[in-house]
């Protein structure tokens, strides 16, 4: 997967790096029903130079899976398969749709189908409004 990273304001002028990481030195672990991949997060090589939690969750079986998320971050998930109750308020997502987080502190995703597949991303916010100019947000 390639992610592009939109750093703070004071950051804007840093010299741009890439990262290639093999996928079998990403931290893999099995939590409950699901498998874990920490793309951003404790233990993985990639560092993206603002705080940041990426995770590539599968559930093959279907089920559920709850993660903490850092005080003061804010979230998403994507997606990328299947269907699950998603967050607090236990929304339906499906395939190709973001599920906004509330402030709550964490994620529950529960009554996932079998196959399912997201990505949780999370971070700390900068409080500066974006500026959309065209192709790139600065």
């Amino acid at each position: 997967m390639l992610f592009w990273v939109n750093l703070a304001r004071r950051d804007k002028g840093a010299e741009p790096t890439a990262q290639v990481v093999p996928p079998d030195e990403l931290p893999s672990r099995t939590d409950g029903d699901a498998i874990v991949r920490t793309l951003v997060g404790p233990g993985s090589p990639v560092e993206l130079g603002t705080p940041g939690l990426i995770l590539d969750v599968e559930l093959p079986g279907g089920g559920s899976f709850d993660a903490s998320i850092p005080a003061g971050f804010h979230a998403f998930v994507w997606m990328i398969e299947g269907e699950a109750s998603v967050g607090a308020n236990r929304r339906i997502a499906r395939r190709s749709q973001i599920a906004l987080l509330g402030p709550e502190g964490g994620l529950g995703v529960t009554d996932a189908l079998p196959g399912t597949r997201f990505m949780l991303m999370a971070g700390q916010p900068y409080g500066e409004e974006p500026i959309y100019n065209g192709p790139y947000v600065d």
